[in-house]
C-alpha cells in the first residue's frame, strides 16, 4: 500500500538527444522512495509513453491521454524561455484509485493546470502539500510559457496544510507571499543555495541551506518539497523539516536529473556534519 501520493503529470522534457522524464511527480516520488516511503503517482499519459527505468519500483496509476505533457526549455545568458509543446488531459478525481485515497501524505503538483481546486478537499485526513507552479503558467499559440496570476489560490490554500514555492515562482513579487501565508498553516519559500524561509501561522523564519557543487538544479524544489513533507509528518516540526529538506535538495543539484536524489542515510550524514561555507 502506498503511503505518499503525488497527483500531477509525469512529463517529458526535450533534450539534445530526444526526451528525458521530468516533472514534480517524477522527482518527488523518487525522493519519497529514497527516503523510505512507498510512493504512488496519479497521472495521464499518451498510450505510447514508456515509463522509464528510474520509476520501475514506483506505483503509477495512469490514464490514457492523446498527448504526454512535453516541455522545451531554452537557456540564454542565464535566462530560461519555456515552451509547452503538448499537454495531457486534465486529471480527474475519479482517476485516483480508491485504495490510495487514504494515503497519509498527499502532494498536489500540477505542471500545466492539470488539477483543479476540487483536489484540495479530497484528502481531509492527510498531510496535504502543494507546489503551485503549474497553476502559475499560461501559454499562447506560440507555446511560449509565461506567468499568470494564481486565480485558484483562495479556493485551494485554506484546505491544504503546506504551500511550497520558490522565489522564482513569485517572479520577484514577494508581496504575493504575504497574501498566501495568511491562507494556509505552513508556507515555505525556497531560496536556492541560501536555504528557505518558513512561515508558520504567518511568522517567518530563515533556515540556512547546505553547501553544494551545483551541476543541475532541475527538480531541486520538488526534491525539497517531498523531503519537507516526509520529515514534517515524522516530527511535526516545520523548522526541523526545512533543515532536512535543505540537506536533501543540496544533494540533488550535485548530479544531473534524478541521479543526485539521495538516500536517507546520506541525508542524515550531511545533517550531522557542521555547516561550513
Amino acid at each position: 500500500m502506498i503511503d505518499f501520493l503525488v497527483v500531477g503529470h509525469i512529463v517529458q522534457d526535450v533534450v539534445p538527444n530526444g526526451f528525458t522524464v521530468g516533472g514534480t511527480a517524477t522527482y518527488m516520488s523518487i525522493t519519497a522512495r529514497n527516503l523510505g516511503r512507498k510512493p504512488g503517482i496519479v497521472t495521464r499519459l499518451a498510450p505510447d509513453f514508456v515509463l522509464p527505468q528510474v520509476l520501475h519500483d514506483i506505483e503509477v496509476a495512469r490514464v490514457d491521454s492523446p498527448h504526454t505533457t512535453t516541455f522545451h526549455n531554452v537557456y540564454h545568458e542565464g535566462h530560461r524561455r519555456q515552451f509547452l509543446l503538448n499537454v495531457a488531459d486534465p486529471i480527474q478525481p475519479e482517476d485516483i484509485p480508491a485504495a490510495w485515497s487514504t494515503a497519509p501524505i498527499v502532494h498536489l503538483g500540477p505542471l500545466a493546470r492539470e488539477l483543479d481546486a476540487r483536489f484540495a478537499k479530497l484528502f481531509p485526513q492527510a498531510l496535504v502539500g502543494v507546489t503551485p507552479q503549474g497553476w502559475l503558467r499560461q501559454w499562447d499559440d506560440s507555446k511560449r510559457v509565461r506567468m499568470r496570476p494564481w486565480e485558484e489560490a483562495q479556493a485551494i490554500l485554506p484546505y491544504v496544510d503546506v504551500l511550497i514555492l520558490s522565489e522564482e515562482d513569485l517572479n520577484g513579487d514577494t508581496e504575493l507571499m504575504d497574501e498566501y501565508v495568511t491562507s494556509t498553516r505552513i508556507a515555505v519559500m525556497t531560496q536556492g543555495p541560501k536555504g528557505c524561509v518558513v512561515f508558520v501561522d504567518g511568522k517567518p523564519q530563515h533556515v540556512s541551506g547546505f553547501p553544494a557543487r551545483e551541476v543541475d538544479p532541475t527538480g531541486a524544489g520538488d526534491v525539497f518539497a517531498g523531503a519537507f513533507l516526509i520529515r514534517l509528518s515524522e516530527t511535526n516540526d516545520p523548522i526541523q523539516a526545512a533543515r532536512f529538506a535543505n540537506a536533501t535538495a543540496s544533494f540533488s543539484v550535485e548530479a544531473p536529473g534524478v541521479t543526485g536524489i539521495p538516500t536517507r542515510v546520506q541525508v542524515e550524514e550531511r545533517l550531522a556534519q557542521p555547516l561550513t561555507f
